[in-house]
């Protein structure tokens, strides 16, 4: 059997290279030749997990955070051969892992590599990358650009939630139109959030009846709100109850089309997407995830 490992270096305050001797021993012990990789830029993380699937490979371990492991899953989509994937969440929130029960503590999450059992799990297609989290657009969306690596190093989630917090000072909307499974959506919105998991921005809660398997993306459209209604808002996200307020409009589809007249930016997995229009849709149970 063989295994590649692709570390990104620069995660976990810069300390991902010292697990990989620990992860290689505990591959190595369950039978497999491994092959260890570190990422120097942006992409390299698809082009190891493409060549990997292309050599067939039978397991590839991301060590890092959402963006190495968003870029390791791109690299497994649509492949003729995927091997199975482990996961060794590093980065700042680590949506995913959450949504899968891996722990978020590194030395904990290397024992999971020990484990036979596995999940197969969605991925989403947005345009032509691929996601495992959540889709957004509107202000709260463009929000987490402004959070700089140092902040995200310091502060952990909590720098998205400060960035947040500015925005929502504003309640700007912006004009969409949503088309779902043959319906229709226009309206102005304060934010757009198409989840497939039920962790975003390290909020477990988000959208608590989303499962990583359920072949669905659970949408929710937040409307032209004021601020004391946003504060509500805000408080339902953490509580779990986004869904049942009266400001929000959920619903479920595999397939989304979503266009405004405005020019505006998407965000995808914490990192900047395509300019509407846009396409989503569900790929149900395309890849599979080794978990405890």
């Amino acid at each position: 059997m063989k295994a590649m490992l692709i570390v990104n270096p620069s995660s976990g305050k810069e300390e991902a290279v010292d697990y990989v001797k620990q992860i290689e021993a505990i591959l190595q012990n369950k039978g497999y030749e491994i092959k260890t990789v570190q990422t120097e830029k942006e992409f390299d993380a698809t082009k190891f997990c493409q060549n990997a699937c292309q050599e067939k490979f039978d397991l590839i371990v991301s060590l890092g955070g959402d963006g190495t492991l968003n870029e390791t899953i791109n690299g497994l989509v649509d492949q003729q051969h995927r091997p199975k994937l482990g996961i060794i969440p590093l980065g700042t929130v680590n949506d995913f892992a959450r949504a899968l029960q891996i722990p978020l503590d590194p030395e904990e999450a290397i024992k999971v590599l020990q484990s036979d059992l596995t999940k197969k799990v969605d991925v989403g297609r947005f345009n032509d990358q691929y996601f495992v989290n959540i889709v957004a657009v509107g202000a709260l969306a463009e929000a987490s650009y402004d959070v700089t690596p140092e902040q995200k190093t310091k502060f952990g989630t909590l720098a998205y939630v400060v960035e947040g917090l500015k925005t929502l000072a504003s309640t700007q909307t912006y004009p969409l139109r949503i088309e779902h499974d043959e319906k229709v959506w226009e309206g102005d919105s304060f934010l757009f959030l198409a989840a497939l998991t039920n962790s975003t921005a390290g909020f477990e809660k988000l959208s608590p009846q989303a499962k990583v398997n359920d072949g669905l993306l659970h949408c929710y459209i937040i409307e032209n709100v004021n601020m004391i209604r946003m504060a509500s808002i805000a408080s339902s996200m953490v509580r779990g109850e986004l869904r049942n307020q009266k400001d929000v409009e959920y619903f479920t589809a595999g397939k989304l089309n979503i266009a405004s007249p405005e020019d505006l930016v998407t965000n995808v997995d914490g990192e900047e997407g395509d300019r509407l229009p846009v396409s989503i849709e569900v790929k149900p149970q395309h890849i599979e995830v080794i978990i405890d």
